[in-house]
């Protein structure tokens, strides 16, 4: 691929290195970083009144590594389904002045409250309390800017913080689900992602785009459609997607490190005593992120997670808080729950060979990248020309490149190449 830009690469750099003599015997690739949320910018909200939170915040904090300045504290009554707005909104401006500016996201270390009047509790914090995320009846809500995004620091560009919440019935659930996040990272697993299709019409609305994302994911990850109520007895879940009440079966399959799961249902975010099943069982069977609703939604697939996006967004390396809520295009009444640093593809590799250099990940983020190159480590470095990578691109193989240091950087808001 890319012969013109090899044909002029080599002859800039055979001009360049032709005045130094410290060239490196082969290319070295230094760049085509992945963007992803590091450990410093996540912010970790902590109920001080309530020793469950407390206990996960600390364990949170030392198997992540979050700065002691990002633990950011509260007090309120625990153990309520529900935060009335007015006791939130002086929460949330305690939680903003005592935020950080690094930070560009959050994670709440409690499973209750998870709802703040008519929106969720992790759209709340995200967006701060707002009548426009809600509907009381079957009605569109307020779209997120974050929907779909190539923004890595969504506060910065839109002043919204994504929230998750570290949920589980108990700190030894919630020390389980951290560690399955930690174990994921960097482990290109190769797991399967399940396209589960329903006999249940009003709940399997998703399925409509089954098919196309098969066709344009099986490249990458295996994928399956699976026409049943059910999925049994499966050794690799990595995505897990259906729509139905109550999901049988959850506990006979074996959900990878890093996994993401969820039921299109009307009540999923309600964890604890809700009528239908709660999010909070896709965890406990082993997946390490879920969603679900906590007020009536309808169902409005503009709502819920959009497998393709959640999909494209995490298989590109980006982290699990990052892909999941780039993937909801109305999330005021959704709420988030996993671990929110789980990044299973993560990792860009590129080693040198005879001749030429190979680009490699599980799936290279589509755009127009500036090539620069330079004689030795510290350059300088000159641009040499534009590299196109495509939607689908696992591997860029570059021949006949000059030994030098080269560096790929995606230009900022370039559309996937087609």
């Amino acid at each position: 691929m890319g012969m013109q830009l090899l044909r002029g690469l080599a002859a800039a750099l055979l001009l360049q290195t032709a005045a130094y003599a410290a060239a490196p015997e082969r290319p070295v690739v230094t760049g085509f970083d992945q963007p992803g949320l590091a450990a410093d910018q996540l912010g970790v909200i902590v109920n001080d009144d309530d020793p469950d939170s407390v206990a996960i915040a600390a364990y949170y904090q030392e198997k992540r590594d979050i700065p002691a300045a990002n633990l950011v504290h509260v007090r309120f009554k625990p153990g309520r389904s529900t935060l009335p707005r007015e006791e939130f909104i002086r929460l949330k401006r305690q939680v903003d002045r005592s935020t950080p500016q690094v930070v560009q996201a959050y994670a709440l270390t409690w499973a209750q409250p998870y709802r703040v009047d008519c929106m969720s509790i992790t759209a709340a914090f995200a967006f701060g309390f707002d009548p426009a995320y809600c509907a009381s009846s079957c009605k569109l809500t307020q779209p997120s800017p974050y929907f779909n995004s190539s923004v890595a620091r969504p506060y910065a560009a839109y002043r919204i913080r994504p929230t998750m919440s570290l949920a589980a019935a108990s700190v030894a659930e919630a020390k389980q689900l951290i560690d399955r996040g930690v174990a994921s990272d960097g482990s290109n697993p190769a797991g399967t992602a399940y396209l589960v299709s329903t006999t249940d019409r009003a709940r399997n609305v998703r399925a409509a785009g089954y098919a196309a994302l098969r066709a344009q994911v099986q490249p990458i990850i295996p994928t399956e459609i699976v026409e049943a109520n059910a999925l049994e007895n499966k050794s690799d879940v990595m995505f897990y997607f259906t729509g139905l009440t109550h999901v049988p079966s959850l506990d006979s399959n074996t959900f990878l490190p890093g996994a993401i799961a969820d039921h299109l249902t009307s009540a999923g975010g309600q964890l604890f005593g809700g009528s239908q099943m709660s999010s909070l069982r896709w965890l406990q069977a082993g997946a390490t992120g879920s969603y679900g609703a906590v007020v009536e939604p309808c169902n409005f697939a503009a709502k819920f997670p959009v497998p393709a996006v959640v999909m494209a967004h995490y298989l590109q390396g980006e982290t699990l808080i990052e892909a999941y809520w780039k993937s909801v295009q109305m999330p005021g009444q959704g709420l988030f729950i996993g671990e929110p640093l789980a990044r299973p593809f993560a990792g860009v590799s590129h080693p040198a060979r005879e001749g030429g250099v190979t680009i490699s990940a599980r799936l290279l983020t589509p755009g127009l990248y500036d090539v620069q190159a330079a004689p030795s480590m510290i350059g300088p470095y000159r641009s040499v020309g534009r590299l196109p990578v495509s939607w689908g691109t696992r591997e860029i193989k570059l021949d006949h490149v000059p030994p030098a240091y080269y560096r790929f950087e995606r230009r900022a808001g370039s559309a996937p190449a087609q």
